[in-house]
């Protein structure tokens, strides 16, 4: 009876040690759940422009951080509240790994939104936010660099005139190259996840 049990011990130790195996070998990695632009990943296009309190904001020195990148403009009745307000919920998922993130808002209207307007605006969704703005020559070079469409429609809202502008977030990882992005919508979870991800390979 006894060496009885004791085979079936064995047995049900051996069917565990297969089964922890067969998932190591066999369990998919982990994916991102944005979308992914393709290997090699292109450099970010830089943005150079001047922050509310005159200093300059450049892309490419922000390099060791993920940034995360919105276009929109601070009377937007829908999208660029709700996306700033996701974004939020984003850095306070992330905890402590959330000084690894910078959040960017670059304006589509910059006859309305200066820098200090956007630097305010995104302030109440976080602090630590960074809106930006300049002169239609300079925001057009960004603008074209990230394929960004926009136009001034005859549309008016308690906010002013709506622009339709290209709704989509951008990941840029730690080396400053276009890594993901994401369609509106999107839930945060999943540019958390793609965050954690990012970190965790890293280390």
């Amino acid at each position: 009876m006894d060496r009885k049990l004791i085979w079936i011990g064995g047995g049900i130790l051996v069917l565990i040690a297969f089964g922890v195996l067969f998932s190591i070998f066999f369990a998919k990695p982990l994916t991102f759940r944005g979308t992914s632009y393709a290997e090699p990943f292109p450099p970010a296009p830089e943005i150079d422009l001047k922050k509310a309190d005159g200093t300059t904001f450049k892309l490419s020195e922000q390099k060791g951080k993920v940034t995360l990148l919105f276009f929109g403009y601070t009377s937007c009745p829908d999208f660029c509240p709700t996306t700033l307000a996701e974004m939020k919920q984003v850095l306070d998922a992330l905890d402590n790994d959330a000084e690894k993130v910078q959040v960017v808002f670059v304006t589509v209207d910059p006859e309305k939104d200066t820098s200090e307007k956007m630097q305010e605006y995104v302030n109440r969704f976080n602090s630590s936010f960074i809106g930006l703005s300049g002169s239609q020559a300079e925001l057009q070079t960004i603008w074209t660099g990230y394929g960004i469409f926009r136009a001034e429609t005859d549309t008016e809202t308690a906010l002013g005139k709506v622009i339709d502008h290209t709704v989509r977030l951008y990941l840029i990882d730690l080396d400053g190259n276009l890594r993901l992005s994401y369609a509106y919508g999107t839930p945060y979870q999943d540019v958390v996840a793609d965050i954690e991800l990012l970190l965790s390979q890293a280390k």
